[in-house]
């Protein structure tokens, strides 16, 4: 099992459709070959800042994921981000 942390930061004003937006990609990626959970977390004492925690059987499930999630949906929510996602995989 792998787990998928990922940080985002919204951009000025949107912080709260940022989160809804993560919020709602729950559905799409806990119905996801492969996916054990999703969990959307607010940074303590940042408004802007969010990370969302994955667990995968693996990487290649999390990668097939992101492969297969609507190119359109996720450039509606490019204007929500003040800096590029990171995301990092770690072992359990």
């Amino acid at each position: 099992m792998i787990v998928r942390v990922g940080e985002f930061q919204a951009a000025a004003g949107q912080a709260e459709a940022l989160y809804q937006f993560l919020l709602s990609l729950a559905p799409y990626i806990q119905g996801s070959k492969g996916c054990l959970s999703y969990q959307v977390l607010r940074k303590e004492g940042e408004v802007n800042e969010f990370a969302v925690i994955e667990r995968w059987d693996s990487v290649e499930h999390h990668q097939l994921s992101v492969k297969g999630f609507p190119p359109e949906q996720m450039q509606a929510a490019m204007p929500l981000f003040g800096a590029a996602p990171k995301g990092t995989y770690y072992r359990e």
